[in-house]
């Protein structure tokens, strides 16, 4: 790709330098000014290949992000001073202060309305710095301001936080930058965090409370095992001449839980040969793909999970067809939404369709995974107006997603309430059952096999 040396003024009137990479000049000088840059001029290097990306910085050395903050101050003419009292206990506060979801929430939403409002990104960014209070966040997004400052991509400063901003948000923010959409791509962005944060708030909701339960009453069938019924042997033994006895599964499961505890590496040893082995598999490439086609076909999940991800790329691929993008063009930038495997080879395989002459929607349609309704509604686009009706498709998979949503919120409790439900019947046989036969005697005990 070439490589330029470009000087520009800023719109404090600072005059910027900065050597960056750029398919062509007049990119070059489209990127600068929709930064806020009016270039001075711009030259030619030479081609430079792309390398591996290396780790630009380190976020959890706070200070090392603040002196990266200060970069952006200097490059806007700004004198430093000397910090006052409450800043440096704020600094030495914001050591341990994580950046949340909430805040990538709050920041892309806000960056969102500015950029409806006609903000240019350096505007917007510098606008939102002011206002952030986390400081660990500030200094990232001053980090992304500097960069923008010297005519790069906001997406490329941001493949430096993959802990803080998702795969899937930096390549919404790529999508639409290279469209020249950002902001129709931050109002994406801000839909998916929300549904994302809803979603997974629901599934915990469920998950969690029965999650505690199941493993309450296992702590309980385990200490009742391992303390009680020790005690409630000894007091049979004592009474052996009137033939009491523990149950028989009471007594099995005291023998499995003592040669559990008395070999217990080797059933460890054997557990994690088998994630081993599972993990081992799963990082191949055959692997990868086969649990990638795996989370599609699961049960309860897998119609979900490729419903988003489906959905995620009609999104981005309309966004570019809107702007002028050919099919070809518009697929191979809008794969960059998706990770899973299974969808990345059907897009592939879709682009290599157009470049012989066929359809690229018949790659969808092969896979067994798009419904017949997904289908014909694109194939009916390609005859009439695509754009129209990715937009109606877009319609239909929000309310086949939501349906499915419902569908899992039902099923999920029923499954935990299985679960939790064998266990307790385990613990009323095990534990309670010789309980009650040792302080209430069999009587109780008859009479309820001679009611049955």
């Amino acid at each position: 790709m070439p490589e330029y040396m470009y000087r520009a003024v800023t719109e404090q009137g600072q005059i910027v330098r900065n050597k960056v990479e750029e398919s062509s000049k007049n990119n070059l000088i489209k990127r600068l000014k929709g930064n806020g840059l009016m270039p001075i001029e711009v030259v030619q290097l030479s081609y430079k290949s792309r390398k591996p990306k290396a780790t630009k910085r380190n976020i959890i050395n706070i200070e090392e992000i603040m002196k990266t903050a200060n970069s952006a101050n200097i490059l806007q003419g700004k004198e430093s001073s000397s910090p006052t009292f409450r800043e440096k206990l704020n600094m030495s506060l914001s050591i341990g202060q994580s950046i949340t979801t909430r805040d990538v929430i709050i920041f892309t939403q806000n960056f969102y309305l500015l950029k409806k409002a006609g903000f240019n990104n350096i505007h917007a960014l510098s606008t939102i710095i002011n206002s952030t209070d986390n400081i660990s966040f500030r200094g990232v997004l001053e980090d992304i301001l500097a960069g923008v400052e010297n005519g790069e991509y906001m997406y490329t400063t941001m493949e430096y936080y993959s802990n803080i901003f998702s795969y899937i948000y930096i390549n919404m923010i790529r999508v639409g930058e290279l469209s020249g959409s950002l902001t129709t791509s931050l109002e994406q962005a801000v839909r998916y965090l929300d549904e994302t944060t809803t979603r997974n708030r629901k599934i915990k909701s469920i998950l969690i409370p029965n999650i505690g339960q199941f493993v309450a009453i296992l702590v309980l069938l385990i200490v009742g095992t391992v303390f009680v019924l020790p005690s409630i042997e000894d007091v049979f033994a004592q009474m052996g001449g009137s033939g009491a006895k523990l149950p028989d599964i009471t007594l099995w499961f005291m023998d499995f839980l003592d040669n559990l505890m008395l070999y217990w590496y080797i059933p460890v040893g054997i557990i994690a040969l088998i994630v081993g082995a599972i993990v081992g598999y799963i990082f191949t490439p055959k692997g990868r793909y086969n649990w990638h086609y795996f989370k599609y076909k699961a049960p309860v999940f897998g119609k979900l999970v490729f419903g988003i991800d489906f959905s995620r790329f009609m999104r981005a691929m309309l966004l570019n067809l809107q702007n002028g993008m050919r099919i070809q063009d518009a697929l191979e930038v809008s794969k960059t939404v998706v990770k899973n495997y299974v969808m990345l080879s059907i897009i592939e395989t879709s682009i290599n369709n157009l470049l012989v002459g066929s359809s690229w929607i018949e790659p969808f349609e092969k896979s067994g995974l798009c419904s017949s309704m997904e289908i014909e509604m694109l194939k009916i686009g390609m005859q009439t107006d695509l754009t129209e009706m990715m937009q109606k498709l877009l319609d239909y998979m929000d309310i086949d997603i939501q349906n499915s949503l419902q569908k899992i919120m039902k099923v999920l409790p029923e499954i935990s309430y299985f679960f939790v439900g064998i266990l307790l019947i385990f613990l009323v046989v095990v534990v309670l059952v010789p309980c009650i036969q040792l302080y209430m005697g069999n009587w109780l005990l008859d009479s309820l096999k001679s009611t049955i």
